[in-house]
């Protein structure tokens, strides 16, 4: 018996600062939004409870729904890693009238989210020369890191979660075992998302100023305080406001660069090595640079393979909107 088509499903985006969550009709990679709300997390004290907010005001029946969480995936539930919020799929179902309820980590949404993708939703950095049945991998810096696999099953690429972005940290120059130092003051365990993050930002720039005995202009601590801190770093650097918060910014991107490379040998990621998350489009012309990919690449002997490998930056904030969609309708 053939499945109807479209099918309509809903489906989240679940991060530390924001949840997205949509009504979408998918056809195969072809995705239709039906109806769309953003809420503001740490506003609302439970997943349960902006869902029936929103099917409050969107009552579309649906055959399925899915949710990426940020944060582990176990048995189809979740503990948020930047949010109080348990979360379970068995709960979900038998509250709601919204069908199979599915949980993935947001990195494998992510990843699941890219064959959705056109030409313009893709910057590529770095060509390489892709192996289309090896391994991927993607990388994200937002509220936190997300790292995720693929591997190819003989038909497609097939997503799978970590955790990697929680690794220990490990810096490589005299500057960066400092800001180990510093930030070991801060917190008992530094891993990489201390570091590359929009909260790592924040960290890199308190670091430098630490070390450089100075404050932070009134206009910039106004801006930090009134909004996004990382948001306002990158802006004043960006438009070479503060020379600390353009070093802030090249050494989050230099570090970036690092664990993305680290990410691309341990899953041997010849078939690409992705970018994803709401930080890379915001810095993309300081990603462009070189910087990002002299780090990458400063492997040693791991080098001529890593030069093989492509790098692609993703556009679209919405593939962690897309991935569930698409995860939800393929396991209905």
């Amino acid at each position: 018996m053939n499945r109807p088509s479209p099918i309509r499903v809903l489906a989240g985006d679940i991060g530390g600062t924001k949840t997205r969550l949509a009504i979408i009709d998918v056809d195969g990679t072809r995705l239709q939004t039906v109806a769309e709300e953003t809420y503001a997390s740490q506003d609302h004290a439970s997943l349960r409870a902006i869902v029936q907010a929103f099917i409050g005001r969107h009552a579309h029946p649906v055959a399925a729904a899915c949710f990426g969480i940020a944060g582990p995936v176990r048995d189809n539930v979740a503990q948020a890693t930047n949010l109080p919020w348990h979360i379970d799929a068995a709960e979900l179902e038998a509250r709601f009238p919204i069908g199979r309820v599915f949980l993935l980590n947001d990195l494998e949404a992510n990843a699941w989210g890219i064959p959705t993708l056109g030409d313009g939703d893709i910057f590529e950095l770095h060509a390489g020369r892709a192996n289309p049945r090896g391994n991927a991998a993607i990388i994200a810096a937002g509220t936190g890191l997300g790292e995720a696999g693929m591997y190819f099953d003989g038909v497609r690429h097939r997503p799978f979660a970590s955790e990697g972005g929680h690794a220990d940290f490990s810096p490589n120059s005299d500057q960066e075992i400092e800001l180990l130092r510093f930030l070991k003051q801060r917190h008992r365990h530094v891993s990489w998302e201390r570091v590359v993050s929009g909260p790592g930002l924040v960290n890199i720039h308190d670091f430098l100023r630490h070390t450089a005995h100075c404050q932070a202009p009134d206009w910039l601590a106004e801006a930090m305080r009134e909004g996004d801190p990382a948001a306002a770093i990158s802006r004043a650097a960006q438009a070479g406001r503060d020379a600390v918060c353009e070093e802030a910014l090249e050494l989050f991107i230099h570090l970036y660069g690092v664990e993305a490379g680290n990410l691309a040998l341990k899953q041997m990621a010849t078939g690409g090595l992705y970018i994803g998350g709401g930080i890379a489009p915001k810095i993309l012309d300081g990603l462009k640079n070189g910087a990002f990919m002299n780090a990458f690449l400063a492997k040693g002997r791991m080098q001529p393979l890593l030069e093989q490998m492509p790098v692609r930056i993703i556009l679209n904030d919405r593939t962690a909107l897309f991935g569930p969609a698409l995860y939800a309708s393929t396991n209905t």
